[in-house]
């Protein structure tokens, strides 16, 4: 199980901020998959753990860039305060997204609010967990059940959270040079996904 302690490791060790390259983002989530017509009736499935307490389709409204998480989270996460930019690659694909990036260290951190398909976490199961050899289970991240997978254990992983039956959030994340071999991908974006909760149930009152 995925360690979601209150300390954050930081993905990246150096602090300089710049340009994002998005052609290649940080996420192993299978975004090719097949959209389903599936309701929340007939949710979860694929072995899905069940949202206990889910959140409003409200808390996904907006830019991610503007409200996933405050310059000093990314600090935290990267090393460096620097201005999100819009994912475009990931956002066609699943719903809208933003990446920060360390352009010294290569650490980047990119949360997606996925709102296409309306499948929550039942469609990661069925589609993702397949074809990544790291499938971690996270019963309680803040709250909300989540799962962390990745298909490079060195240095990169995605933390996708289950925020109701029909709606997730994906917390990508790349290690920057000095944490790449020496610590736990999914252990640092897990860490970094408990904040990007913390930040969407405030916005839902919760």
């Amino acid at each position: 199980m995925v360690a979601t302690a209150a300390g954050v490791v930081v993905l990246a060790g150096c602090s300089t901020g710049g340009a994002i390259d998005t052609s290649a983002p940080p996420t192993s989530r299978d975004v090719s998959a097949p959209s389903t017509s599936r309701t929340t009736s007939t949710m979860p499935y694929a072995g899905a753990p069940k949202v206990s307490n889910p959140l409003p389709a409200s808390v996904l409204d907006g830019d991610p860039c503007a409200n996933a998480l405050t310059p000093e989270q990314v600090k935290q996460a990267i090393g460096v305060q620097v201005a999100g930019k819009p994912n475009t690659l990931v956002a066609e694909a699943l719903g809208p997204s933003c990446a920060w990036a360390n352009i010294t260290s290569l650490g980047q951190i990119i949360v997606t609010y996925v709102t296409q398909p309306r499948t929550g976490l039942s469609g990661v199961y069925k589609n993702t967990k397949p074809k990544n050899p790291v499938w971690r289970e996270i019963s309680d991240l803040h709250g909300f059940p989540a799962v962390a997978f990745s298909d490079n254990t060195d240095h990169d992983c995605t933390v996708t959270i289950g925020i109701a039956d029909d709606l997730s959030d994906d917390v990508g994340g790349i290690l920057g040079d000095t944490k790449r071999g020496k610590a736990d991908s999914c252990e640092v974006v897990a860490q970094m996904a408990g904040l990007v909760v913390d930040t969407v149930k405030k916005r839902a009152g919760a």
